[in-house]
């Protein structure tokens, strides 16, 4: 199909056409038809006959309703007829793969004029091409996934199988030997995968992601047998095959060991028979394996359990998107065999626990991004939305607001980069015996930052901050799923008691004041 001539236009042309039956606008330079759409516009066509919209440069009423990304939707692009000669469009929305100009929108090391201690241009190119990906593959799939409830695509699967980033997912380690990384980048950082995965807005959709692979496989990887390790972790890594952490329960949360899901033994020793129940497992109402917390005759085990006989789940409706696949998870006699242990019979806690300090990083690097995502969002909205005649921006206490947010998220970044400089200085052992105490903080100092921007941007956004379409939809959808990062991975009070307990343990008995 041929494409459309566009007119060349002066603005007196554009002025002719203000009535009900021949109705024209500019926004941005370019000139669209709204005659047959005015009836169609979702507020009215009054709104379009405002005697300052018909016939006029609307840029400024627009932008003051609706998001860029309106004017990209086919359905309206079809509504132009052509453009204002001699002058340029120069307002335009998500540009893939750029980073952004607005302040803060970046951490400093992406940011011009900036530098930092931590990253190097191997960094800077590693990130630009996960956002490229990012922004073609994983962005538009999270939004449509988001709505309407469906687990992510497996074709985003495949795509990020083909550039091995579920391995990359999985931090440093012997399962990244021999693989190309990201078209052949082989100095990976984990920390700009999740950021930039973050960058979706859809929180739902990023737990859907394989969020369940980077809690569920590190024990396999850790402590799986070797013929355990050789079946699961290229499954998983490829996509072919999902895996999930399975914990919790309506009986124990934080209180992991308070579960009631028991393995016995049969009588020769070859296998575990597994019943109880797990509740809000991440990804298990789609999972192939499960990494499953039991009561063991001594102690507490990690058993890998697969999808079979005698395993049942169900959906778990939250208040994000089912994308999650966020589960109810019934064992009845489960039989497994005894090689499928993950780590010592009896040895659960220490399993469990040294996958902690991954798992609640994981979930602070994400936060971070995500609030710097809310930063963005409030500095673009305060200055095009007016009130009181002037720009939102005008207004000290949505600058204060502004600042508060601004000092948070700035905060956060800096200590979670200080902390994965010591990850990536320390041994194994190393940062279970010194940063679970600062990882357990830092996890809980940033889901109680961002709850307090998430209210803070609504409160910035009014309305449109409780509204799901829209303006303010990325903050309508940020305040509804902001707890899920202070509950997950450990309750932010319990994380808070943790490092307290691990900073007394390390007083000098001679210190006093």
């Amino acid at each position: 199909m041929a494409s459309k001539q566009l007119q060349k236009l002066t603005r007196d042309d554009v002025q002719k056409h203000n009535k009900e039956g021949d109705l024209w606008v500019i926004i941005d330079t370019k000139v669209y038809d709204l005659t047959r759409f005015k009836n169609l516009h979702p507020g009215g066509a009054a709104v379009l006959l405002d005697d300052d919209i018909a016939g006029q440069d609307a840029t400024e009423a627009f932008y003051g309703l609706h998001r860029h990304e309106v004017l990209e939707r086919p359905q309206y692009q079809r509504l132009q007829v052509g453009y204002i000669d001699g002058e340029t469009s120069s307002l335009h929305g998500r540009v893939p793969a750029q980073l952004s100009k607005v302040p803060y929108a970046e951490p400093t090391w992406l940011a011009d004029g900036y530098h930092s201690p931590y990253f190097t241009e191997n960094h800077r190119k590693f990130q630009q091409a996960v956002r490229k990906f990012q922004d073609e593959y994983i962005y538009p799939d999270a939004q449509a996934r988001e709505e309407d409830g469906k687990r992510p695509s497996l074709e985003v699967i495949q795509k990020m199988a083909d550039v091995n980033l579920h391995a990359m997912r999985s931090g440093p380690g012997k399962h990244l030997k021999g693989l190309t990384l990201m078209g052949g980048i082989v100095k990976p950082e984990e920390l700009i995968i999740h950021q930039e995965f973050a960058r979706c807005g859809a929180r739902g959709y990023g737990d859907g992601l394989q969020a369940g692979a980077i809690i569920g496989l590190p024990p396999v990887l850790n402590f799986g047998s070797p013929e355990v390790r050789a079946r699961v972790i290229p499954e998983v890594l490829t996509g072919k095959k999902f895996i999930c952490l399975a914990i919790s329960e309506a009986f124990a949360g934080s209180d992991v060991t308070s579960i009631k899901t028991t393995a016995k033994k049969t009588e020769d020793g070859k296998y575990w028979i597994i019943t109880g129940t797990k509740k809000w497992i991440t990804n298990g109402h789609f999972a192939d394996y499960f990494t499953v917390a039991c009561k063991t005759d001594d102690g507490f085990t990690i058993i890998l359990v697969e999808r079979g006989e005698g395993v049942d789940t169900s959906a778990i409706k939250t208040s994000y998107s089912s994308a999650a696949g966020t589960a109810y998870v019934t064992f009845h006699n489960v039989k497994v065999p005894v090689e499928n242990t993950l780590g010592p019979e009896g040895g659960g806690l220490f399993v469990m626990l040294s996958n902690f300090n991954h798992e609640r990083w994981v979930m602070a690097t994400a936060s971070a991004r995500s609030q710097r995502c809310v930063v963005e969002d409030c500095l673009k909205w305060i200055t095009q939305r007016k009130a009181f005649g002037k720009p939102l921006s005008s207004q000290a206490v949505i600058r204060s607001k502004l600042a508060a947010m601004i000092a948070r998220v700035e905060s956060v970044q800096s200590w979670l980069e200080n902390i994965t400089y010591q990850m990536n200085n320390m041994s194994y052992k190393e940062q279970a015996k010194h940063l679970a105490g600062p990882i357990a903080l830092l996890k809980m100092y940033a889901t109680r930052s961002a709850q307090e921007t998430a209210r803070d941007a609504v409160q910035i956004f009014g309305g449109r901050g409780i509204t799901r379409t829209g303006m303010g939809r990325f903050i309508e959808h940020y305040h509804r799923t902001v707890t899920f990062d202070s509950l997950l991975g450990g309750a932010e009070d319990v994380l808070g008691d943790l490092g307290v307990r691990q900073a007394l343990r390390a007083m000098p008995p001679t210190a006093k004041l």
